[in-house]
């Protein structure tokens, strides 16, 4: 009888140990919880660079695909980025008066 009265005892106590060593693990082993949250966060900003990545990549690559394309595309990377004009053309820079610094 008293036999059965501690298996009766020792049963949900062993499977209560288990349990709590199990949620130990879970809350503070290695691989717990917080770590894995961590890393949802660095892979989600990782995730976001790449969008942003993968984006300018396709610009440039249509980019590089207009240059390749025609003589339009060039000119106007050049007119953009180097400020150059066509044969015949006449360029006019505006220059504005510096403003007298005001005294208040």
């Amino acid at each position: 009888m008293a036999s059965k009265l501690q298996l009766k005892l020792l049963l949900p106590l062993i499977l209560v140990l288990l349990l709590l060593l199990l949620q130990y693990q879970l809350w503070f082993g290695e691989g717990d919880l917080h770590d894995a949250w961590t890393l949802q966060r660095q892979v989600s900003a990782q995730q976001t660079e790449n969008a942003a990545l993968t984006k300018r990549n396709q610009a440039l690559a249509a980019q590089v695909q207009d240059l390749k394309r025609g003589q339009a595309a060039v000119e106007e990377q050049a007119r953009t980025d180097l400020g150059m004009i066509k044969k015949g053309e006449t360029f006019y820079q505006i220059v504005r008066e510096p403003q007298p610094p005001s005294n208040h």
